[in-house]
């Protein structure tokens, strides 16, 4: 096995089932995570921008990143740009930013396992025979970190967190509570997002 990083059992459990890009998010994260020179995150100081758009099977390398950085969805520190590539990218205030993508040529030799054969008729990974999932998880493993990333640093990378707050007040229409940045007005009168008819923001303020 050529990698150190391979995912503990608890984040195969998580993800709920196995297949190889879990691992292969588990594996970017902490690469990125020793390259920045950080631990996982604890509190909120730290932030992924993966690529990975909707509608592929690819995107379950976002448990993997989850995982391997503690930089989760609940957190507020993962914003997917809805690119559709495989790749990502790892900011920290303090140490900067760095991209991680996969290598096309890493891509195609990947795509030769009987595991996406199964995938491309329709069958979830669940359902897949497990000698499948693991040969090809197994290959995952032996690869070096060469043969599948490629690292950019990216020293321009900028981006500002919307300033955390606890205020929230009630809607007026259905009385349930919202915090403040999300109340529209609706007729003089403080409203949630469903009541307007307003269409949600994005949670960020500033990513280039």
């Amino acid at each position: 096995m050529t990698t150190k990083h391979v995912p503990p059992e608890w984040a195969f459990e998580f993800h709920g089932h196995k297949c190889p890009f879990m691992p292969l998010g588990y594996r970017m994260g902490k690469l990125a995570l020793a390259y920045l020179g950080i631990e996982p995150e604890a509190d909120h100081g730290f932030f992924i921008f993966p690529e990975i758009g909707e509608g592929h099977p690819q995107a379950c390398m976002m448990d993997g990143l989850q995982a391997a950085t503690s930089a989760t969805y609940g957190k507020l520190l993962m914003a997917k740009t809805f690119y559709g590539k495989l790749a990502a990218t790892f900011y920290h205030p303090q140490k900067g930013a760095v991209r991680y993508s996969l290598k096309p040529e890493f891509v195609d030799q990947f795509g030769q396992f009987e595991f996406f054969a199964y995938r491309k008729k329709g069958i979830e990974p669940s359902k897949i025979p497990a000698s499948a999932a693991d040969e090809v998880i197994q290959w995952v493993y032996d690869q070096p970190d060469d043969n599948i990333f490629k690292v950019e640093p990216k020293p321009d990378f900028k981006f500002t967190p919307v300033k955390g707050s606890f205020n929230k007040a009630k809607c007026s229409l259905c009385h349930e509570y919202v915090f403040e940045r999300y109340l529209r007005i609706k007729e003089g009168q403080p409203v949630c997002i469903p009541c307007s008819g307003y269409e949600q923001k994005t949670l960020y303020t500033s990513i280039t």
